[in-house]
C-alpha cells in the first residue's frame, strides 16, 4: 500500500506488528534491520499525515475566528 492511500490507523496499527515482532525471541538479526527500514517509512507517513492535519485545523481555526471577530 503506497503511503498516499495508507491510513494513519493502518500505519500506527502496522507499527505495532513490528514492535512485537522486534521484541519477540523469534526475530532473528537478518529480519531486524528491513523491519527497522519499514517502521521508518511508517513514521514518515504518520508524521506527514500529523503535520497535515495539524495545518488543516490551523486553517479552519482561522477562518472560524475571522469570521466571529
Amino acid at each position: 500500500m503506497d503511503k498516499k492511500t495508507m491510513k494513519y490507523s493502518e500505519a500506527i496499527a502496522e507499527l505495532e506488528a513490528i514492535t512485537a515482532k522486534m521484541q519477540s525471541p523469534d526475530c532473528d538479526i537478518d529480519s531486524l534491520a528491513s523491519l527497522t527500514s519499514r517502521a521508518l517509512e511508517l513514521l514518515k507517513i504518520c508524521k506527514e499525515k500529523l503535520f497535515k492535519t495539524d495545518e488543516e485545523v490551523r486553517k479552519c481555526l482561522e477562518t472560524l475566528s475571522d469570521s466571529i471577530g
